[in-house]
């Protein structure tokens, strides 16, 4: 009878041990890392793991599409101070808000990493490559804090980082894609929308920019102090703020910019170099736009090649800070859809030159406080009698001897 009575307390007893047991030995996310031998892999179970953690050897870490790390909402989520580890399909979430420290995601340091098929969000950088050479980052997706944009993060950052790859990612809500310092890295094949610079590329020669798909940014790929790289393929639309434009090059001299789609920007290519710079682009099989202004050169007399590019519905085609800026660029072959010559002979080449002449427009291009009353009835008037009878000799922007009919 006694015993009887004490046989559903035992079991309680016996049921409350086992899940204290369980508890005990299911080890903290740290743990598991620390316990994963050098060059093993480490398959997380299915669920939410507590973050922060660090990887300080090589090694992979899985998650296979349904383990997720979850920050505590400071600091970065997940570091990486070893060589070669490889991160994949993981969802990563949480980190801080501290610019300074440069809160993130992921953190990579070290050497040959692979980073793939991860989901990063509500982090205010997405993944930092700090001094990190021959990585691949690819098949990421990354969305930053419900920031505005001045207070959000990079959705990629690269420092002082060499011959890393990142390829087919998706970035959104974020403040840029940044390459600092970083030279000979491939950026291809990703998409980036709702930010402030598409890539904002700082003293890093020789990056190749590749079929990228950018929009929605108050700048497309601004180029700084950065020769010999090459824009091809890339696709740029809507950046539209005030002083932005789809693609800015300053100071950076030698680059090609091939086969790029240039799309409704306030301006599409703007070329910013010292008049003893001696580095020339070449600018060819591109489309510019629905630009506000195609073309913008500043301070410079130019030199760069113009060859085979279409200029198409540009509400000003080609702009200029003031005469003699841009006047030493070479103009071939492009189309211009304001050409009025014709082509008797069927060629494909128009007849005649295609001359563009600033006539009244030179009054808000050489006095910017004037830009706001560009397009206006007043200015629109006056531009056309000058054209009609003009009061001084309009100034020549550009000549192409052999312009393409279609």
């Amino acid at each position: 009878m006694g015993s009887s009575r004490l046989k559903p307390a035992a079991g309680l007893l016996f049921a409350l041990l086992v899940q204290f047991a369980t508890v005990a030995a299911a080890a903290s996310l740290q743990e598991l890392i620390d316990a994963t031998p050098v060059g093993g892999v480490l398959r997380l179970a299915p669920g939410t793991h507590a973050g922060p953690a660090t990887i300080a050897k090589p090694m992979t870490l899985e998650g296979a599409g349904r383990a997720g790390i979850l920050g505590p909402g400071r600091g970065t989520v997940l570091s990486v101070a070893a060589n070669g580890v490889t991160l994949r399909g993981l969802r990563i979430a949480g980190s801080g808000e501290s610019h300074d420290a440069v809160d993130a995601g992921i953190l990579l340091e070290g050497d040959g990493h692979t980073v793939e098929n991860n989901v990063i969000e509500d982090v205010l950088f997405g993944i930092h490559l700090k001094r990190v050479n021959g990585s691949r980052i690819a098949g990421n997706q990354v969305t930053g804090k419900p920031l505005d944009l001045g207070m959000r993060g990079d959705a990629i950052r690269l420092w002082y980082s060499r011959d890393n790859r990142v390829e087919n990612n998706r970035f959104q809500r974020a403040r840029d894609l940044t390459f600092a310092n970083s030279s000979d890295n491939q950026v291809t094949g990703n998409r980036f929308a709702d930010g402030r610079y598409g890539m904002h590329v700082i003293f890093s020669p020789r990056l190749r920019v590749e079929n990228n798909h950018l929009s929605h940014t108050g700048t497309g790929i601004i180029v700084l102090y950065s020769p010999d790289l090459v824009l091809r393929g890339n696709h740029v639309a809507h950046a539209l703020t005030g002083g932005g434009a789809g693609i800015v090059f300053k100071e950076s001299h030698d680059a090609l910019v091939e086969g790029n789609e240039v799309l409704h920007c306030s301006v599409g290519l703007r070329v910013d170099a010292p008049p003893e710079s001696v580095g020339k682009l070449t600018v060819r099989g591109n489309r510019f736009a629905h630009n506000i202004i195609g073309l913008f050169f500043y301070g410079e007399e130019g030199g760069h090649r113009f060859t085979d590019n279409r200029f198409e519905s540009n509400l000003t085609t080609v702009g200029i800070s003031a005469p003699g800026a841009g006047s030493a660029n070479v103009w071939r072959n492009n189309y211009w859809d304001e050409y009025q010559g014709f082509d008797r002979d069927g060629d494909g080449i128009g007849d005649t030159p295609h001359e563009a002449y600033l006539f009244a427009d030179r009054i808000w291009m050489e006095t910017p406080m004037a830009t706001f009353f560009r397009n206006s009835p007043v200015l629109e008037m006056l531009d056309f009698l000058e054209r009609l009878a003009p009061f001084s000799s309009p100034h020549l922007v550009l000549r192409d001897p052999a312009p393409r009919m279609k």
